[in-house]
């Protein structure tokens, strides 16, 4: 609740300190970044929530992309090692399209994926573009968990009306009211995300 209330406080701070802690986040190659999202997902809501994080995960992303081609890159190529190599085709054939792919078929870490391309000589357009919109089903998909955890706490909240109430209270679990209509889509969402590798590879193979 005081997050909320801090959040609702501060409609403009608020996305602003998440998206940088995220931006970081990413741009330090930290874990924790699908918490980091379910987390803007209840913040924020789906909608506000995918937004920011997107943004703020290709921000990261571009930070990463463009440190590899300063005299950083000799360090950053150290650390993609060998994985490097077997992305080369790829990019040389169609960067836009093989980095979307990545983006929506995770076969790589998503460090790599920011590194690869800079040091392979990607536009820096085109790297943006095809992250941001690489990145927007999963972020999505796992936003909503996020936006639907809430809808668990109000319903656990309407299960026990005194100690919402601020009166002392005895909390008896609803395990009945752990599973909301909004958690159910969030992960029917999620479903459908984890079917767009095998949809992709169709999709290239026909047109192949």
């Amino acid at each position: 609740e005081t997050l909320r209330a801090w959040v609702a406080a501060n409609p403009v701070g608020a996305p602003l300190l998440y998206m940088a802690i995220y931006a970081a986040a990413v741009a330090l190659s930290l874990p924790g970044a699908v918490v980091l999202t379910i987390a803007g997902g209840f913040l924020f809501g789906t909608l506000t929530g995918t937004l920011v994080t997107v943004i703020a995960a290709t921000i990261g992303a571009t930070l990463v992309f463009l440190a590899a081609r300063t005299a950083f890159g000799a360090v950053l190529r150290a650390k993609a090692g060998p994985f490097i190599g077997k992305l080369a085709d790829g990019f040389a054939r169609d960067a836009f399209n093989y980095l979307l792919s990545l983006r929506l078929v995770p076969l790589f870490p998503f460090w790599l994926v920011n590194l690869a391309p800079a040091l392979l000589d990607v536009k820096v357009k085109t790297f943006v573009i095809a992250t941001f919109l690489g990145i927007i089903p999963g972020t999505a998909a796992f936003t909503s968990i996020g936006a639907g955890l809430d809808s668990v706490v109000e319903a656990q909240r309407a299960a026990n009306p005194a100690c919402a109430n601020g009166a002392a209270c005895e909390i008896a679990l609803d395990v009945g009211a752990l599973v909301t209509p909004q958690l159910l889509i969030a992960f029917a969402l999620l479903g459908v995300v984890a079917l767009i590798p095998v949809a992709w590879k169709r999709w290239r193979a026909s047109r192949a």
